[in-house]
């Protein structure tokens, strides 16, 4: 018999309306079938230098504490892609699509051996970015949306996005007082100028417009990023906490009539 806890979790919204969480946004992998794995995946999206890492330890860390079996993911880790990757974006030469298509087989690759079978373990999977990353960079590239949406279309229905917002002239003061700016995360492939600072500026602009686009059509959670990480980090604790914790309360048994 169904646990009815179980059940009303399940059927809480996903990180699209149209799809519950934990399944399949579109046409799913073939040799890879869901059916109600009992692990939860919880996302921390936001651009670069934000903050997600530091949150996503954090959150581990407490995670464990309490019991809860944490596998940890992140946006170009796959073991099989990642030289490429890395190899790619040193030469600053590749095109859009070609990026496109190296980030979905990161993706593709890390679904199938870290993110599924850590569901399908019962654990609660932690992803540093997901498929909205790609979303947002390809988007402010000029890349067909509905085509990005329809490549990811394989992807998992996370339970919970949290979008770590900021505005751009605290995320430049953050960048720059901590590792400065880079070629990618400035846009600098987009050619509207020479200058890193000001083309930072421009492309995160651009990049926070294209999250917050998605934020009502995939019900990102949003997180005041300005904060402190304490305070960011007690916000995350609390709506995580509140949705594992009614789905693991027990049946309360029937009134004797």
């Amino acid at each position: 018999m169904t646990n009815p806890s179980d059940a009303s979790a399940s059927e809480q919204p996903g990180a699209n309306g149209q799809s519950l969480a934990g399944r399949y946004y579109g046409r799913s992998i073939p040799y890879l079938p869901i059916d109600g794995y009992p692990g939860k995946l919880f996302v921390v999206e936001g651009t670069d230098g934000v903050g997600r890492s530091t949150q996503i330890q954090l959150l581990r860390e407490w995670l464990e504490v309490k019991g809860y079996g944490v596998v940890e993911t992140g946006w170009t880790r796959s073991p099989l892609m990642q030289p490429t990757i890395e190899i790619a974006k040193s030469s600053n030469t590749l095109n859009k699509l070609t990026f496109v298509l190296l980030y979905a087989t990161d993706f593709a690759d890390r679904l199938e051996k870290e993110i599924i079978p850590a569901l399908k373990a019962g654990f609660v999977v932690l992803s540093d970015r997901y498929i909205f990353t790609a979303l947002a960079r390809a988007g402010v590239r000029g890349v067909d949306r509905q085509w990005l949406r329809n490549l990811y279309g394989f992807a998992i229905a996370p339970h919970i996005v949290f979008y770590l917002n900021i505005d751009v002239k605290t995320l430049s003061r953050r960048v720059l007082e901590s590792r400065g700016m880079d070629f990618w995360e400035s846009g600098m492939d987009l050619k509207t100028g020479d200058d890193i600072y000001d083309s930072f500026r421009a492309y995160q602009r651009s990049l926070l417009r294209e999250y917050s686009s998605m934020a009502d059509e995939f019900h990102f959670r949003v997180v005041d990023a300005r904060r402190s990480i304490d305070r960011i980090q007690d916000e995350l604790r609390r709506q995580v906490a509140a949705y594992l914790e009614p789905a693991e309360k027990p049946t309360e048994p029937a009134l004797a009539r």
